[in-house]
């Protein structure tokens, strides 16, 4: 059976069965805790823990998941995998733990004809929580396996938390016995080779405390609803219904591992470190190729990095292997077929998906090429002077001037028996940190010695020849170069300095706008360009990192500006015009940009204004400015006198020093008319869109509007409209429906919560006459003690509704505890009459801990197996008073 039919006969069976069938969510989670979603549970887990109310009472999923803890251990077992699927399904307070084993088990065994896995039930083992004795009790009455398969585990194997106060939960797991060929007998708890754990159901029914590790927290009660969460790994399930030995060998990946072997000459299952490399090539080309269709691409940062790393490893993995032309174009296509049928978004997104990987291959084919000669030089150095240990600063120009990754040097330097002086390595790196972060403070502060200097500069050279309105490339020539301590003949590889060129076409951050990036290009030395500031009127200063060769005084070299990003900064920026304009014509004049920002895809703008801006008044701004967009408004460009300017009624927006003449930036005439120095588009359609994305307060009588323009707003824009559709999918209406369709909705719970609490009201009423009737005579007041199943806010409830009906007059007292430990004391007035404090009973009854008052009182944390012996004290305490 095929992954991709293993995946939609997981989903069918569920969605046969009431369950919502939710699409995966995307890798990248906006969870700020997490990179990655790293298991099913994790798009849903406002639900699970209360945050939000969950839309549906069952769901099903398959979720697209990544973990790159134990990346180095990926192909060197055959049980690690970075990219993996998990099916799941899911009940928000709705079923609970019999029905969970119960479709667990059915799925599992029923023949393949009929829908489900075929599995042989004789080979089917299970483990519980030691002390879950429902369970083991579930699995005997529903799938009548005999004791000796039901194996009891402990905290570390079977029960379930988020590792932070909140639910929490034992778990049961499947596990099947793959046959004496692959281990011992026994179990699960012998040999987990042999008996592969396919399935494990938690169930999420208490509330944890603080505390470390998996058992070091305290249980503080029942939740007020009960949760299922479960989780079956599909490349397991694969392993098992195509008869496979591990989840290299299925049908989505094996066929990478084999054109990686095909392409190496070399077989698989004939050489151990070989095996190793082609399940590294399988598993990361696989990897990235989800990475890249959810739209992650390679940096050096955050997710960037992880799916650059994975790229980098497979690439090296194929040149270990003895394969040195470029492997992706022949290894990508084969993921993509392999995947298409249960994600066609790799297939349809694939000439962008291979664009960005196949650039990733070519860049660092070439550092591997240059880092790899020096650290092969510097571990045979080491090892022939008798060392063990790679210097930290050998690490460090490796990084920081061949681009070579430290976690690269780590393993490789391994691969030959040497190890690497981190500690010093990671020193350096923070020393450099220190000095770019000082450098960058001195570039937007100006230290009264670099003013110095440069304003030597300019009283030498002049003013700097800017070309920013003109061209994106100018030739120029080096005239100083200016480092941490001061002037500097030349910068090598590596180093950060700042450059003043005698001409530049580089826009210097000002007005709002982000300053260009870029290139400088001279026949010995390439750099890029970090940052472009002005630290004296008319001087240019860059900051730039020399990444190859060396760059010194009087060189001539091309500065370029890399033009998508100049794009970008001018739809920003004249979209920020837009949205001012179109500001001002919905608010009126008094709504006038006191600040705003500006960079590729991105805008931001304030004004002074009190109060939100409803969704309304947000919409017709936005429709305001896009329609400015579709009209095709010209800008124009033109310099004029400042008061010529100020008589047309050009807004001049900040505290800025003028010249005699101005430069008007006007969209569309006196819609938008603005002194302005940054860069335009040059008809108001190239700006593409002005979606907004936020509107926030930034202080008293003072709001901020975001948008994304450009090609970024477009892509925001289809994010929200795949949201829209998957609503609609989900509740089965018409996208103009779908406002009144979630009103609708929210009515009806907030009716059935109602409804809830008042049959849950009239239930305790009816149970607490009950108890009343049976209340015994203590000689010093009439009690009522019970355990119920329930929280501790039921207990308090029920145990005030009892001592309200106790007799009038009669000293009463009502004690109500819950399986888990909480116990609450009530006392009527007669009984407090009588000299019994409620705050007293329950400390002494539970050793000092819990309190109240003198007629309420509880308190927890009392062993399960406890509770009913600590009612059994309570007669006698009341009658000592």
């Amino acid at each position: 059976m095929r992954t991709a039919d293993i995946r939609s006969r997981f989903l069918d069976f569920f969605a046969a069965r009431g369950h919502t069938v939710v699409p995966s969510a995307p890798l990248p989670t906006p969870d700020p805790t997490l990179l990655f979603v790293n298991a099913g549970m994790v798009p849903f887990k406002p639900y699970l823990t209360g945050e939000q109310a969950a839309p549906w009472p069952r769901a099903t999923s398959v979720q697209k998941c990544l973990r790159t803890l134990d990346i180095e251990e990926v192909g060197r077992t055959t049980r690690h995998g970075s990219f993996f699927q998990m099916n799941g399904n899911f009940s928000f307070g709705d079923y609970f733990k019999e029905e969970a084993i119960a479709v667990a088990w059915e799925l599992s065994v029923t023949d393949r004809e009929h829908g489900g896995f075929g599995l042989d039930p004789d080979r089917i083992w299970v483990t519980v929580h030691h002390s879950d004795d429902e369970a083991r009790a579930v699995w005997r009455r529903v799938a009548g396996l005999p004791e000796q398969r039901i194996v009891a585990r402990g905290d570390e194997d079977n029960f379930w938390s988020m590792g932070v106060p909140g639910p929490c939960g034992p778990c049961s797991e499947l596990y099947y016995d793959r046959g004496p060929a692959l281990g011992r007998e026994g179990g699960p708890a012998v040999d987990e080779d042999r008996y592969m754990e396919f399935w494990n159901l938690v169930f999420m029914q208490y509330e944890r405390g603080e505390g470390t590790g998996k058992s070091g927290y305290p249980i503080l009660g029942e939740l007020p609803r009960r949760n299922i969460d479960t989780g079956m790994g599909l490349e397991r399930m694969a392993t098992l219904l195509q008869d496979k030995d591990n989840l290299y060998e299925i049908d989505e990946t094996r066929p990478v591992l084999d054109r990686a072997a095909e392409l190496a000459a070399v077989r698989y299952g004939a050489d151990a470190p070989a095996d190793v490399r082609l399940r590294v090539v399988a598993d990361h080309v696989r990897t990235a190729l989800m990475l890249l269709a959810d739209g992650t691409t390679p940096g050096n940062e955050g997710r960037g990095y992880v799916l650059r790393r994975i790229l980098r490893r497979a690439v090296r993995a194929m040149r270990q292997l003895g394969f040195h032309d470029p492997a992706l174009p022949e290894l990508l296509p084969v993921a993509r077929d392999c995947m298409a049928p249960s994600y066609p978004e790799a297939a349809e997104s694939f000439a962008r998906i291979a664009d960005q990987a196949y650039g990733e291959e070519d860049a660092f084919r070439t550092t591997l090429e240059q880092g790899s000669t020096v650290l092969d030089t510097a571990v045979a150095k080491v090892k022939a002077e008798g060392g063990r240990t790679l210097p930290g600063a050998q690490a460090f120009l490796l990084h920081d001037t061949y681009g070579f990754p430290v976690d690269l040097t780590l393993e490789m330097a391994a691969e030959q028996g040497v190890e690497v002086d981190r500690a010093g390595f990671t020193a350096l790196m923070n020393a450099q940190r220190e000095r770019a972060r000082a450098d960058a403070r001195a570039r937007k502060s100006g230290s009264t010695a670099d003013i110095a200097a440069l304003r030597t500069v300019l009283d030498a050279h002049g003013p700097t020849d800017w070309r920013a309105w003109e061209t994106l490339t100018t030739e120029s020539r080096v005239l100083v170069l200016l480092g941490a301590s001061g002037w500097v003949p030349a910068a090598r590889a590596g180093e950060i300095v700042t450059v003043i060129l005698d001409r530049s076409p580089f826009y210097a951050e000002s007005g709002g706008q982000d300053s260009d990036a870029g290139r400088l290009s001279g026949s010995s030395a390439e750099a890029e360009v970090l940052d472009v500031q002005r630290p004296l009127p008319g001087l240019v200063a860059h900051q730039v990192r020399i990444t190859a060769g060396e760059l010194a005084v009087d060189d001539p070299v091309v500065a370029a500006v890399d033009p998508e990003w100049r794009l970008g900064a001018r739809q920003a920026h004249s979209g920020t015009h837009v949205l001012h304009a179109a500001l001002r014509e919905v608010l009126g004049p008094t709504a006038l940009q006191s600040g705003s920002y500006n960079r590729p895809g991105y805008l931001r703008l304030d004004f002074p204004w009190r109060g939100g801006l409803s969704p309304a008044v947000r919409g017709e701004i936005e429709e305001t400015a896009n329609r400015a967009l579709r009209r095709d408004l010209p800008v124009d460009v033109r310099w004029m006198p400042l008061p010529q300017a100020k008589e047309l009624g050009a807004l001049a927006l900040f505290d800025e020093t003028y010249g005699e003449k101005v430069r008007v930036v006007e969209i569309g005439g006196a819609w938008s008319r603005e002194l302005c120095g940054g860069t335009h588009v040059e008809h108001a359609s190239q700006v593409g869109t002005v979606a907004l994305t936020a509107e926030s307060s930034v202080g008293a009588g003072m709001r901020r509007l975001e948008a994304a323009v450009g090609i970024e707003g477009f892509a925001y824009l289809a994010r929200e409209r795949d949201l829209v559709s998957r609503i609609a999918e989900q509740l089965n209406a018409p996208r103009a429906e779908l406002a009144d369709r979630v009103a609708g909705l929210l009515d009806r719970l907030k009716a059935a919560d109602r409804e809830n609490a008042r049959l849950k009201e009239r239930a305790t009423a009816g149970r607490a006459a009950e108890l009343a009737a049976t209340a015994t005579d203590t000689g010093r007041a009439a009690l009522v003690t019970t355990v119920i199943d329930g929280s501790p806010d039921e207990a308090r409830a029920l145990a005030l509704a009892v001592r309200d009906r106790l007799p009038a007059g009669r000293a009463g007292a009502a004690a109500v505890a819950t399986g888990t430990g909480a116990l609450v004391l009530a006392l009527n007035e007669p009984a407090r009459d009588t000299g019994l404090n409620a705050s007293t009973l329950v400390k002494q009854l539970l050793g000092g801990r819990g309190g109240g008052t003198p007629d309420t009182a509880q308190g927890g944390g009392l062993p399960a197996d406890r509770v009913t012996a600590v009612l059994a004290d309570l007669p006698g305490l009341l009658h000592a008073g």
